[in-house]
């Protein structure tokens, strides 16, 4: 192992604990002996930067000092002069004033003022204004003033700001002269101003080489606690060198510091921080050598134990792997043929412990024969190409076992040039006989799997196919619609039903209905061409999918062979069953992509045409049939947005007692007010409201409606006895016919609902005949529409009870011609009479129609000869004016 990947050895190169310990005790020393240098250093340099501080300081102090007593001696010379000629003119005050102003001094003007007032000036350009000033009387100097003559000293004060311009110290000296007997009188005053600027430049401290910053205070010869008046203010608060300027009257402060401020770093300081360095270097150095070679051997004692631990250890587990894995060792030299085995290796072999030398004869013998040539052949090349030698055999031991042997070696070459081959034997049975048992586990599941896979296969077709005929069923259909390929498309589609089927498998049962439906798969397979293909995809319907190019000629003749063909009788035990088939044909648009499923409801569109025209035939789906659909889905969304909107109005058709020709009643009409199309009669309608499941909707409105329009008759004063309303047959099978009938308001026996005779009256239709007999309990009459062309019987009428009964305007018409006719209306009015039911005939269009049924008995008259359907407010005109009766 090398010995830069061992984590102690990287470690050696470190100090140890008491080499760092002894090192770190003198670099503390070291650093102590630097800090307490340094410091001295400093303190030394700041009493040194004090003193030439202190020294500079003394000479200017002097040499200001100085000036200001030189000029206050001049000063104080003519006020000597004055105590003795206390009458002197301003002749005599400017000669003697004119030697003390000028260059040898800083003075810039002198005054007097005998008696307080200034009458003497020099110089007088400039000082004009000053002459004739009352110190008295002035407020601003009064005070400075009177301080002098109080103290008889001379007052020192400024610097002020004067009035001809700049700045200047103000001296007020006090003159007293005696008089005749001796006594001291006040004479007045002499006033001397020292420009600031020549005495500050006179005294350097406006010198530019000047080594350090001045501040003064002590304005008016206050001392240390007057304001600052020269330099900067913040002079004072660096804790500077302070002096005393002395004068007569007073003093100032004046401090001072270096021009750069005081320094913190002696110049020295990095020399003698260079050599504490050093002294620290030559201490440590030989310390941390003198450790890190100790540490080091120290270190290498440790990684050679180590490593003597670890070989020891991975000796022990090397031993107890070959031991627990039972692997034998063995290495054959090469040069000499020299084979050496380990105990494990004879036990594998089943050759005893006591045998001391094995040889390759030894191998050989124990090798199966049909194994030896091979595992030959793999060693000989391992040697040959200095490869891993690698080889499965069997050996026979000593005691007949067989066992599989797995063996591995490696070439290599030892220091002295010589070439072994060293590896390892271990028994492999278990792994032999575990892998044929999965060979062979694998080898069943891929049967299973294939066997599987065809069950599943079988499954899908299943899924996808009839059971009964075998056809394609209606999911291979529509994937086949659905994933057609360019090349691959449905070209025309036959949609076939089968014609009276479900009689046969009624009337014969359901083996007979498998037989029809076998037998016409049978005949449609037959029919079509290769590529096509038939599907059923219902109880008795099938799909012919064409998938190449066709014509319509093309499939009508295919749909008339197959409607001939499916004609034929087909026996079954006996019987010669028949049906036929109607069949629905749509093509695809060559020129457009069409959708499979579209195509199957086009075929489904032309199929249900088909029926309806009277089946066993087959139609197209075609632009027209198209229009058709497309009028009756935009009609069917008409009807569900009138509803919405109310456009389904009742129209009032008069009914007239056929004697006195009075008006007895009104059947309500449907009529639809449709936006765009005007009033529509209910054929244009009212099959697909049947379809849409509406019709009940639609006569509730028209109920409703007539009950309101009632209300309006009343009010007007019109008297209308009876007011009839259709109901659809879907109500009377509705189990809450009444329950929705609760609420709605009129009086017993003035509504009737009419029901058509076409629906089938029985005793075995219990909810129809409860639910007339309910209407019965509400009052509300029942009578029987369109009479005569249904299947209404004479029981029918006994069970029903109807208060009316309609004779149907197809046998009303003839009896102005036919005698026949005239007598079989008779009959039908005899009946109805007989059995106590009103008679009534619709369809009178003709007043000789209402003429001949007057006199045949009838009781009441409605048709366009008396009235047409109308609104109800022209119906409230209507009978207001009596206008039928000049018709009649």
């Amino acid at each position: 192992m090398p010995s830069n990947s061992n984590p102690e050895l990287r470690r050696a190169r470190l100090l140890s604990r008491p080499t760092i310990l002894a090192a770190g005790i003198a670099l503390a020393v070291i650093v102590a002996t630097g800090v307490f240098a340094e410091y001295q250093n400093r303190i030394v340099h700041y009493q040194s930067s004090q003193a030439k501080v202190s020294e500079q300081l003394g000479l200017v102090r002097a040499k200001l000092e100085g000036n200001i007593n030189s000029n206050i001696q001049l000063i104080r010379g003519l006020v000597a002069v004055i105590a003795t000629q206390p009458d002197m003119d301003q002749v005599r005050f400017a000669n003697i004033a004119r030697g003390l102003v000028g260059e040898h001094s800083q003075l810039r003007s002198i005054a007097g003022a005998p008696g307080m007032v200034i009458s003497l000036m020099y110089p007088i350009e400039g000082n004009q204004q000053a002459i004739g000033l009352d110190y008295r009387k002035n407020e601003n100097q009064r005070e400075a003033a009177m301080r002098a003559v109080s103290s008889e000293q001379m007052v020192l004060a400024g610097p002020v700001n004067l009035l001809q311009g700049g700045q200047g110290f103000v001296g007020r000296f006090p003159v007293f002269v005696r008089d005749d007997t001796g006594s001291k009188a006040l004479w007045g005053l002499v006033s001397a101003v020292v420009d600031v600027e020549r005495l500050y430049t006179a005294s350097g401290l406006l010198s530019a080489d000047l080594p350090i910053r001045i501040a003064i205070r002590g304005k008016d010869a206050t001392g240390g606690e007057g304001d600052i008046f020269f330099g900067d203010p913040q002079i004072f608060n660096d804790d500077p060198v302070i002096s005393e300027v002395s004068m007569p009257s007073g003093s100032w402060q004046i401090a001072a510091i270096p021009a750069g401020g005081w320094s913190s770093t002696p110049e020295n300081a990095w020399p003698i921080r260079f050599l504490i360095l050093l002294a620290g270097l030559l201490v440590i150095l030989p310390i941390s050598i003198a450790g890190y070679l100790n540490d080091l051997r120290h270190t290498h004692m440790q990684e050679l134990a180590r490593r003597q631990r670890e070989l020891q250890r991975l000796s022990e587990r090397y031993q107890l792997a070959l031991e627990t894995s039972r692997i034998g060792v063995w290495e054959l030299n090469l040069g000499t043929l020299e084979l050496t085995w380990d105990s494990r290796m004879k036990e594998l072999y089943g050759v005893s412990s006591d045998v001391g030398q094995v040889t390759l004869d030894t191998w050989r013998a124990a090798v199966h024969p049909e194994d030896r040539l091979p595992a030959k052949m793999a060693f000989d090349l391992a040697v040959k190409e200095h490869q891993t030698f690698h080889s499965n055999f069997r050996v026979i031991t000593s005691e007949g076992v067989t066992k599989w042997i797995r063996s591995i070696g490696a070439v290599h070459t030892d220091l002295g040039g010589q070439r072994y081959i060293v590896g390892v034997n271990w028994d492999v049975s278990a792994d032999i006989e575990l892998n044929a048992s999965l060979l062979a586990a694998k080898q069943s599941a891929e049967q299973r799997n294939k066997e599987l896979e065809g069950a599943r296969a079988q499954m899908e077709r299943n899924s996808l196919h009839d059971s009964l005929t075998g056809l394609p069923n209606r999911r291979f259909l529509d994937k086949k619609l659905a994933g057609a390929k360019a090349g691959d498309t449905v070209t025309a589609l036959l949609h076939i039903d089968l014609d009276r089927f479900k009689q046969i498998n009624d009337t014969l049962g359901h083996a007979a209905g498998d037989a029809m439906l076998t037998h016409a798969a049978s005949v449609l397979s037959s029919s079509v061409r290769a590529g096509d293909f038939v599907a059923r995809i219902g109880g008795d319907e099938f799909i012919i999918a064409i998938a190449s190019a066709t014509s319509e000629a093309q499939l009508a003749a295919l749909a008339s062979r197959i409607i001939m063909k499916m004609r034929e009788p087909v026996p079954y035990e006996g019987h010669e069953c028949r049906f036929g088939v109607s069949i629905g044909i749509a093509m695809a648009d060559p020129d457009k992509t069409h959708c499979g499923k579209r195509l199957l409801i086009d075929a489904d569109i032309a199929l249900y045409r088909a029926k309806s025209n009277g089946r066993n035939r087959h139609e197209f789906f075609n632009a027209s049939l198209k229009a058709e659909i497309i009028r009756t889905k935009r009609v069917a969304d008409d009807i569900l947005n009138g509803l919405d909107r109310n456009e389904f109005i009742p129209y009032f058709q008069p009914q007239f007692d056929a004697k006195t020709l009075d008006i007895v009643g009104v059947e309500a009409l449907v009529r639809w007010i449709h936006p765009s199309e005007g009033v529509l009669a209910p054929d244009a309608f009212l099959n697909t409201a049947g379809e849409l499941n509406v019709v009940p909707q639609i006569d509730r409105a028209i109920l409703e409606q007539t009950l309101w329009q009632s209300t309006r008759w009343k009010a007007a004063g019109l008297s209308i006895p009876k007011m009839s309303v259709n109901v659809s047959a879907g109500r009377l099978y509705d189990d809450d016919l009444i329950e929705s009938l609760n609420g709605l308001a009129f009086d017993p026996g003035t509504l009737s609902f009419e029901l058509l005779e076409s629906i089938f009256l029985d005793d075995k239709n219990e909810t129809i005949i409860a639910n007339i007999a309910r209407l019965k309990a509400l009052g509300i009459d029942v009578e029987i529409d369109d009479f005569g062309t249904g299947y209404a019987s004479i029981v029918s009428l006994l069970q029903v009870k109807p208060t009316r009964l309609k004779i149907d305007r197809q046998l009303i018409a003839p009896v102005v011609e036919s005698q026949s006719q005239r007598n079989l209306v008779a009959s039908i009015i005899d009946i109805g009479q007989s059995l106590g039911i009103k008679v009534v005939a619709e369809g009178i269009e003709t007043m000789k129609h209402a003429a001949i049924l007057r006199d045949i008995g009838c009781d009441t008259l409605q048709g366009y000869a008396l009235a047409r359907p109308m609104t109800s407010d022209q119906l409230m005109a209507f009978v207001r004016n009596e206008s039928w009766r000049q018709v009649a």
